[in-house]
């Protein structure tokens, strides 16, 4: 006896409920129960407690405060539901019940599952992949929704556009948007709007509503042809909550009419506020431009202050002496080769002793010395008008030139410097000014800067 009563197991009622509520929960994680609602009671609390039965059976459910808050209808005693949760087991009563996270009008069930069917066969052709959405344009020009022209969200999204960006154009085209051949007709427009080459991005849109009332937008066709579409679509169908094919499919969803709008077009402010911030960036980028291009207009005046012109005059000298030595030279050396030639062509004619080719020689000597002579005359020239080039060239570089146009040089008598500017002398000072021919003693009485002001 002692040994069995060890072996035994014994449990209190809440450990026998807490394993049955955990084999509950791990056996059922989430189910859709269809029944008819009774005993239904909400208390102060905001939760709501009732019973789903059938003609056999019977289950207690409990749609805490959040939920119940988020429901479209008000459930009552009789009325026919769907309703989806986890199934548990309060432990406090032993009371097997079903915790909602949904619940809907049986009659939405149907529609419902057909929804899910359809969502689920069109993602698994790859129409939702993300992938294949495309950008939106980030300043579209002009946009087409396709909405009904009556309903609050045409005058939602208008009013959005029009205090985000004016700028953009904006065409209602007209559509039911629930009840027979809406489908057919959402479609239609859809089709034409982007065929006609007006729309750089449409809007699909409607305000909330049932399943039922939103069932237009769960269209397999209209579902396609949103992805065809050559133009972008946004879709923005019923509140945040709702969902439907035509979201799905879109290049962007958006949880209301209002969101729609914002997500379409930037925001008034956040453009100026961009534009100035590129406007100051340019000014910045000019400023440093122009702060280069100043430094570099510097350095090349410094560079041209080292060359100065006496030097150039010096080295233009300097090779003008050069190229005369060379000249000189080179006059020298041709006539002492013509006069080499000459006096071995007369020995040769001494030589040749023969009246015939004394004559001969003779001729061919006076030949010889007209071409010396003009080949001289012609070297003559030529280096001679070398030289006046290389005069020329070297007096437009000299600052005689310029004194010689009406300009003068002017030197302070103290120390011989030049003047560049009025502050290089004081009034009353002495200085020299140097012309063309001759000097001048000047006396300073006034200096002025640039814009005329200055020194009395």
């Amino acid at each position: 006896m002692i040994q069995l009563a060890r072996e035994r197991q014994v449990l209190r009622p809440s450990q026998l409920n807490a394993l049955a509520r955990d084999l509950l929960e791990g056996s059922f994680p989430q189910v859709w129960v269809e029944g008819e609602i009774s005993n239904y009671s909400r208390p102060a609390s905001g939760h709501a407690y009732f019973t789903l039965k059938d003609d056999r059976a019977q289950v207690r459910c409990a749609l805490f405060k959040p939920k119940a808050q988020a429901l479209r209808f008000q459930p009552r005693d009789g009325l026919q539901v769907l309703a989806r949760g986890r199934l548990t087991l309060y432990e406090a009563r032993g009371d097997y019940q079903l915790v909602l996270d949904h619940l809907e009008e049986a009659g939405e069930g149907a529609l419902r599952r057909a929804f899910e069917q359809l969502k689920a066969r069109l993602a698994a052709e790859g129409l939702f992949d993300p992938a294949r959405k495309r950008p939106l344009p980030a300043f579209p020009r002009r946009l087409g929704v396709i909405t009904s022209p009556r309903g609050a969200a045409v005058r939602d999204v208008i009013s959005v556009l029009g205090r985000r960006f004016p700028l953009l154009a904006v065409d209602v085209l007209p559509v039911p948007v629930q009840g027979d051949g809406a489908a057919a007709q959402i479609l239609d427009m859809l089709v034409r709007a982007g065929r006609s080459g007006r729309y750089d991005l449409l809007l699909l849109t409607r305000g909330g509503g049932s399943l039922e009332d939103l069932w237009a937008f769960n269209d397999e066709a209209l579902a396609r042809e949103i992805v065809a579409s050559p133009v972008p679509v946004v879709s923005a169908v019923g509140h945040e909550i709702d969902s439907s094919l035509s979201d799905f499919a879109a290049d962007l969803r958006a949880p209301t009419p209002s969101a729609a709008a914002e997500l379409i077009v930037p925001e008034r402010g956040e453009l100026l506020a961009r534009l100035q911030q590129r406007h100051r960036q340019l000014q910045a980028l000019l400023a440093r431009g122009t702060a280069a291009r100043a430094q570099r207009a510097d350095q090349a005046y410094l560079k041209l202050q080292a060359l100065r012109p006496h030097l150039r005059l010096e080295r233009g000298r300097g090779r003008l002496a050069a190229l005369q030595r060379r000249l000189d030279q080179a006059l020298e050396s041709s006539l002492a080769r013509r006069s080499e030639r000459l006096a071995r062509a007369l020995r040769r004619l001494d030589q040749a002793h023969p009246q015939q080719s004394l004559q001969r020689h003779a001729h061919r000597l006076q030949l010889l010395r007209e071409r010396l002579h003009a080949l001289t005359q012609q070297r003559m020239q030529r280096r001679r008008l070398q030289l006046q080039g290389l005069a020329r060239t070297l007096a437009g570089v000299s600052p005689l030139a310029t004194l010689a146009r009406g300009y003068a040089i002017l030197q302070r008598d103290s120390d011989g410097g030049v003047l560049r500017r009025p502050s290089d002398a004081a009034p009353g000072q002495s200085v020299t000014a140097r012309l063309a021919e001759g000097r001048l003693t000047l006396r300073v009485e006034a200096s002025s800067g640039p814009d005329g002001t200055g020194d009395a």
